[in-house]
């Protein structure tokens, strides 16, 4: 049985990209929002949680600090366009496996994937 990832992005573009990247080695699962993951995760519990950072109702980091404290098992990577220092630094800080930034190459992404299940 493939290993699960769940796939949170406000952006129904990125979704269908990483959808597209990873659903011949994983079983994906896609949500639109912080808040629809949080619901999702009190019946499953993901192999990966790739989570983008700018969303509207609750960013990535704000659910990263509340996915840690609910779920610490999890390892979580970040999608993000822009990879600052001071956000890298929150991320690590959080325990945050790894970032992937727009654009990225199917290559690029399955790799940093099978670094955090391992």
């Amino acid at each position: 049985m493939p290993k699960m990832i769940l796939v949170v992005d406000d952006s129904n573009t990125n979704l269908i990209m990483v959808k597209d990247a990873l659903h011949q080695n994983y079983k994906i699962i896609t949500l639109s929002s912080a808040a629809k993951m949080f619901v999702f995760l009190e019946k499953i519990t993901p192999h990966l949680i790739i989570l983008d950072i700018e969303m509207p109702e609750m960013t990535g980091i704000e659910a990263a600090k509340i996915l840690k404290s609910q779920h610490p098992t999890i390892p979580i990577m970040f999608l993000t366009a822009t990879k600052d220092a001071e956000r890298e630094k929150i991320a690590n800080s959080l325990g945050v496996q790894s970032f992937i930034t727009k654009p990225f190459t199917k290559q690029q992404l399955l790799e940093k994937v099978e670094n955090c299940l391992k």
